[in-house]
């Protein structure tokens, strides 16, 4: 009998136990939510067609179905995760026209990183598809190191790096693979 009542406890005292292990890793999975920041953007637009001017002349026009606003992180940043069509005005009122499937522009950095079926195109029409560009802002300029078709009115080319003016007066390209000459 005292052999029987020696079992009990040890089995109680092990169920005891054991539950004693396994609500406390629950409380410690609880524990680990507490510090655990949600990454979640602080403002988010929906189908939105925006104007930038300077001194009073349009600049550019962006239009997207989507954009979340991400300016609370430690690095801020807005996205544009269902892509965005830009249209660019140079002081002629020439026009330039930008499409991708993505885009993300980093505050403090004024660039804008634009990927997934990147399209540029202008009135003359030339046109730059990549699958990775990036734009800076402030000195108006356009740069990949990612493979690129160019197209022009005097023929097509292909590549790997390339960066131009956003007018594409000044067209750098780093490595030419091919080149297409069109018939007059």
């Amino acid at each position: 009998m005292k052999n029987l009542k020696t079992t009990a406890m040890v089995l109680l005292f092990t169920a005891f136990t054991v539950q004693c292990f396994v609500s406390c890793e629950s409380n410690f999975k609880e524990v680990q939510k507490i510090n655990y920041s949600e990454f979640i953007p602080s403002g988010e637009a929906e189908n939105f067609n925006l104007k930038y001017t300077d001194s009073g002349r349009i600049k550019s026009i962006l239009v997207s179905p989507r954009m979340l606003d991400y300016s609370s992180v430690s690095f801020p940043f807005t996205e544009f995760p269902d892509g965005v069509h830009v249209t660019m005005f140079d002081n002629q009122g020439k026009k330039t026209f930008i499409s991708s499937k993505y885009a993300v522009t980093f505050k403090g950095t004024n660039l804008i990183d634009l990927q997934k079926n990147v399209k540029i195109t202008n009135e003359t029409g030339q046109m730059l598809e990549t699958e990775q560009l990036y734009f800076d802002q402030k000195n108006e300029w356009f740069f990949t190191d990612k493979k690129f078709k160019f197209t022009d009115p005097k023929g097509v080319s292909f590549g790997e790096g390339i960066d131009f003016s956003k007018d594409f007066k000044i067209v750098n390209s780093q490595r030419i693979n091919g080149a297409i000459d069109q018939a007059d």
